[in-house]
């Protein structure tokens, strides 16, 4: 039996980046950035007007002229104009481009207009702007042509999508999405559309584990088996040469029905580990077929399935995602702070479901949360992650700092 640490180190070991894919960004929405996006020109590219209003040149308002020809409008998107005098204006809309010879914006609201009789607009200025270039986002203000935007391995959410937009990126270069077989074990299991016998529950494990792997990019399929070692023989050969990852729930304990270590020797996957130092999930198995699958074997009770994969399978896709040299945004703990002593004698890691809320100076405080062990399912709806607490400690005061695994929020 191998501590956590060691068996994090282990899991580890075998990451390696997937392959890269290009797809149109439209497609692109989730997945990890294999290429740095730099702007293609400056942000923002001209001298880009922020109000509607009229431009005017600062001098004059200076020289203390407030009213002004309107020589003509421009609109976003239309090629500036230059002004034949420097006393004229030109009536402005947002996002239009700054033309040359004036160099301020003054807004409607602080603008009178008339008509005179030979049809000439002319505005006047009821309130002075601050200084030259008010109401004008300069050019380049922002970025400059060839700065970094998004840097590779970084996860495209909307934000990032948008500036890839912008840099006219239609086609990204990203990762390729882990593929992941899901497999549920036991004679007990019936699909999630049946009803249970009294001696039977549905197949949750393995819909929880399909949600928990697309939810860290993975594709995934979903796949069953009893507790027959023939049909385990039969059907894991084609799931550990296809996927990139195995997850398995269930059939890895000591039980007599519990074939899958075994039967996963037989068929040449590698043992990497059996048995953590850890609770929930002592027989959490572990291993990887060579030049194939990694296979994650889960102990079947349902927080035991849950803690595990967050503990270990979703570090690992979320990392085999990413390029080389970069690490995954949510993929390590963040730190929590107990609101409560807590108590754990035996001498292994313990995970403790949690409640979280933000503390009046910024940390987050984790309230352990009541649990039936870790067959209570329902307990996970209450909480938002869980503590890592060492093996060495028996005792945790209120306020001891421990590492956290969040799920949700």
């Amino acid at each position: 039996m191998i501590s956590v640490a060691e068996a994090t180190r282990l899991v580890a070991a075998t990451i390696r980046p997937l392959g890269v894919e290009h797809l149109s960004l439209s497609l692109a929405t989730g997945r990890v950035l294999r290429e740095d996006l730099r702007a293609d020109r400056d942000f923002p590219p001209f001298n880009r007007v922020a109000m509607d209003g009229m431009a005017v040149r600062y001098e004059a308002l200076a020289a203390g002229q407030t009213e002004f020809r309107i020589h003509h409008t421009q609109f976003a998107g239309q090629s500036p104009q230059p002004l034949p005098e420097a006393t004229a204006a030109v009536e402005i809309m947002t996002g239009a481009m700054l033309p040359p010879g004036v160099d301020t914006v003054i807004r409607y609201e602080d603008l009178t207009f008339r008509t005179d009789a030979a049809g000439q607009r002319w505005a006047t200025v009821q309130a002075l702007p601050p200084r030259a270039g008010h109401n004008v986002h300069p050019q380049a203000a922002d970025r400059h042509q060839g700065d970094l935007l998004v840097p590779a391995g970084t996860r495209l959410e909307p934000a990032e999508v948008a500036v890839a937009a912008t840099v006219g990126a239609a086609t990204v270069a990203v990762s390729r999405r882990p593929r992941v077989a899901v497999v549920s074990t036991g004679d007990e299991l019936v699909p999630i559309t049946e009803q249970p016998q009294a001696h039977q529950i549905r197949r949750s494990n393995a819909i929880m584990l399909q949600a928990a792997a697309e939810a860290s990019g993975a594709r995934t399929e979903i796949f069953h088996f009893d507790d027959d070692p023939a049909a385990l023989r039969q059907g894991l050969p084609a799931l550990l040469a296809g996927f990139d990852a195995v997850v398995l729930s269930g059939g890895v304990s000591m039980g007599k029905a519990d074939f899958l270590p075994g039967v996963l020797r037989e068929l040449g996957v590698e043992q990497v580990f059996h048995e953590v130092k850890q609770r929930p999930g002592k027989p959490f198995w572990f291993g990887q077929q060579p030049g194939g699958a990694v296979v994650f074997a889960l102990p079947g009770n349902p927080v035991s399935t849950f803690v595990n994969f967050y503990r270990y399978a979703r570090p690992w896709l979320l990392a085999v995602q990413q390029p080389a040299g970069t690490s995954a945004a949510g993929a390590a703990p963040v730190s929590a702070v107990l609101t409560q002593p807590v108590d754990f004698k035996p001498p292994m890691t313990h995970f403790l479901l949690v409640s979280l809320e933000a503390g009046p100076d910024g940390r987050l405080l984790a309230t352990p949360e009541r649990a039936g062990g870790s067959g209570d399912m329902a307990s996970l709806l209450t909480s938002s992650g869980f503590l890592e607490l060492p093996p060495e400690q028996e005792h945790f005061p209120k306020d001891t700092v421990l590492p956290m695994w969040r799920f949700r929020g």
